[in-house]
């Protein structure tokens, strides 16, 4: 049978549900027709230009990332300029983009899940419920404990390993004692003060910024940055697998799934 681009709406709904996202997201479908027939999807981390080629390329009907293309109301387009660009590219090509962003991070089984499962956090439980958040496990973060306690330097080196990443920002004496630890993919230096009032000894995301880092030493929460991108990604490598799962016990027939994986963070550290 037919699977359209409706049908992987929605799915990715059911996975996902878009009454999990913040006010100011945007997620769903992005550009496209929802008749399209689907039968490849490339995922990718974000909307670019070179991810967009890669799918036509693959001859992927579906661009489906993390972040989405349009945040916000948008004056004009134009095809030199960005997201204008990547739209035109997208409408010359025939992919169509769908994103499922802070509603894959707060759902159950969503991103957040898998970065606590890559990490062998056992006990977990949600580190923050979200405004929407009607089912056991939907919210945003996470919070668990290590099958051992470590040092936060050697928490360190285990992040950097399961992340594919040379280098982590820490905040934190090295020989500091860790057991609790919370995570958050992506940006989550806003959740310091939830991760400190749930017990955790160290909170792991990406994008800390000096401030965030005066706050995590104000609450007595060690840091790990492991990177916005890198985070992400990682999890969302994941994430394709259990995609390509309920996709052929739904579809009834294979949709093949693929990961950008040449897909770069756009920040370099020399």
């Amino acid at each position: 049978m037919a699977f359209c681009l409706k049908d992987i709406l929605e799915i990715l709904e059911e996975l996902a549900p878009a009454r999990l996202s913040e006010s100011w997201d945007n997620p769903g479908l992005q550009v496209g027709r929802r008749e399209t027939n689907i039968d490849r999807i490339l995922i990718s981390l974000d909307p670019t230009l070179e991810a967009v080629r890669e799918a036509a390329r693959r001859k992927a009907q579906l661009l489906l990332t993390h972040h989405p293309l349009i945040f916000k109301s948008v004056s004009s387009i134009e095809p030199t300029r960005y997201p204008g660009d990547v739209l035109f590219e997208a409408i010359q090509k025939n992919v169509a983009i769908a994103s499922f962003h802070t509603n894959l991070d707060a759902a159950r089984g969503g991103l957040n899940d898998v970065l606590s499962e890559m990490l062998g956090l056992r006990e977990v439980r949600v580190l923050e419920e979200g405004r929407a958040s009607r089912e056991p496990g939907e919210g945003m973060g996470r919070i668990g404990v290590l099958s051992q306690p470590m040092p936060l330097s050697e928490l360190a080196r285990v992040v950097k390993r399961t992340f594919h990443v040379s280098v982590a920002g820490v905040v934190g004496p090295a020989d500091l004692r860790v057991h609790r630890v919370a995570v958050v993919g992506g940006s989550g230096g806003s959740l310091i003060p939830e991760a400190s009032r749930k017990g955790a000894d160290v909170l792991i995301t990406g994008d800390v910024g000096h401030h965030d880092a005066l706050a995590a030493l104000q609450w007595s929460v060690a840091l790990i940055d492991a990177g916005h991108f890198h985070t992400e990604k990682a999890a969302m490598r994941r994430f394709c697998h259990m995609l390509t799962s309920r996709l052929d016990q739904t579809a009834g027939k294979r949709i093949e799934v693929e990961v950008f994986q040449n897909e770069t963070s756009p920040m370099r550290f020399e």
